[in-house]
């Protein structure tokens, strides 16, 4: 750990000093679809991430700020699974994310558990094969691995999430298949309630 990459995070969560600021920050970043995990560091440098990428890193920008590195695991029948950043602001859970699809970003603060906040994303993740099953919270330092500053990958990281028991989630199978169907004649949902 460099005492200059430490301060790249203080200076930057000086400026990016909030959720909402952080998940347009990483709206400028390309999307990161190489087989990667870099650090947060790595992911600053390189200003592109996939969605664990983008969750270490807006947990690397806003732990100076004092949110704690969480994030929100989910897992999906066709095994592509989705990671997010999540917060707590007055009571009340949000998340920061970045992903192919805008509704699978962030959300507003203004969720009262974790389960409403995961099943906020329960429609967008719908499409031909992708449907969320199972959700978790998890603390990014449990994962034992140099999320913030490695020069490497952070495979460490994400076994941890693969292996973590997860929370079932089982919505009416109507609600899948009427949302399955309007995604297969219109494509992804383009805005939701509360969607940063």
């Amino acid at each position: 750990m460099k005492t200059n990459e430490i301060a790249i995070f203080l200076n930057l969560s000086k400026k990016i000093n909030s959720p909402r600021k952080v998940q347009q920050f990483l709206k400028t970043f390309n999307y990161n679809k190489k087989d990667t995990l870099r650090s947060a560091i790595s992911c600053l440098q390189k200003k592109e991430a996939h969605c664990m990428e983008a969750a270490m890193l807006a947990a690397a920008i806003l732990e100076p700020l004092g949110y704690p590195p969480l994030v929100l695991s989910f897992e999906s029948q066709d095994e592509l699974d989705h990671v997010l950043f999540i917060f707590k602001e007055k009571g009340k859970w949000g998340s920061i994310g970045k992903s192919r699809d805008t509704g699978l970003h962030g959300r507003a603060p203004q969720y009262s558990s974790l389960r409403s906040l995961a099943m906020s994303y329960f429609d967008p993740y719908i499409d031909k094969t992708g449907k969320i099953t199972a959700f978790q919270m998890a603390h990014l330092d449990n994962t034992k691995s140099d999320w913030r500053f490695s020069r490497r990958n952070v495979w460490k990281a994400e076994r941890y999430l693969l292996e973590l028991k997860h929370i079932k989630l089982k919505p009416q199978p109507t609600r899948y298949k009427k949302v399955k169907a309007q995604y297969i004649k219109n494509g992804p949902l383009k805005y939701g309630k509360n969607w940063w």
